[in-house]
């Protein structure tokens, strides 16, 4: 696939137009500049377009215009798309992994929990962002729609409990998208249990509705955790879906690229 130039990128935006609210959201969310990667089979008429951000990526079209070699950028990559595109998939990577998700979006106001003394929840400003940086590798994720730790604690789109400058928790916007916000967040372990997650997911989503958006969420099946928070601060199950984490290029499609 070719990455598409901006002034490319408007004549396919519409393909991802209608859909579940996470996977607008990103599409939405990789239009600004330098947030994600926009690719095509080619730039005019183009029969598959792919969008990519951190390590995301949803697929449409017809996958018969790509050749395997072709989808070797999203390798590790965490992958949307329709089943037809699954044999392409298949052949592309060594390995594909799938994920069942649930996605949800918000429903039911909730009041903000409090915290324990000495926790204080608020926006992140950009005077936060070596407190970002310093919860660690682990943490990348949750910060890399962004570019790093500097452009979530600049962008306004993020909460935080604090205690003596160290963030304990975190709730962010991962994709902003027109209409909803995808949510993300994380506690440090030895401060879980104590509802400082609740506090900043249930700050964001008001944050969040005063922009006149809705916020959505999104998590694997199996993480029982995250769908109880989810649902304790009002989110409510939409649909659920499949994405495909990948492995290395297929050892055949990688003796194409040597």
């Amino acid at each position: 696939m070719i990455e598409l130039a901006r002034d490319q990128i408007a004549a396919v935006s519409h393909w991802f137009a209608a859909g579940p609210p996470g996977t607008t959201a990103l599409a939405d969310h990789a239009l600004a500049p330098g947030a994600g990667r926009w690719w095509a089979d080619r730039p005019v008429a183009p029969r598959a377009v792919a969008v990519s951000c951190a390590d995301h990526v949803v697929l449409r079209g017809e996958p018969t215009a790509l050749a395997p070699l072709s989808l070797a950028p999203f390798a590790e990559h965490y992958v949307q798309a329709p089943a037809r595109f699954l044999p392409l998939l298949g052949h592309a990577f060594n390995r594909l992994v799938p994920w069942e998700r649930m996605g949800y979006v918000h429903r039911v106001p909730v009041p903000r929990p409090h915290v324990p003394r000495g926790v204080t929840v608020r926006r992140l400003t950009p005077e936060d962002t070596s407190a970002l940086a310093a919860l660690g590798p682990e943490a990348a994720w949750s910060h890399a729609t962004w570019g790093g730790p500097a452009g979530l604690a600049a962008s306004g789109h993020g909460w935080a409990a604090f205690a003596k400058g160290r963030v304990l928790a975190m709730a962010c916007t991962y994709f902003r998208g027109r209409e909803h916000e995808d949510v993300a967040c994380l506690t440090v372990p030895e401060h879980r249990r104590q509802r400082l997650a609740l506090a900043c997911v249930t700050a964001l989503c008001q944050d969040i509705a005063a922009r006149g958006h809705t916020p959505s969420w999104t998590c694997s099946r199996d993480n029982r955790p995250s769908r109880l928070l989810a649902w304790t601060a009002g989110f409510r199950l939409e649909h659920e879906y499949v994405h495909y984490l990948t492995s290395h290029p297929a050892h055949r499609v990688a003796g194409l690229a040597a």
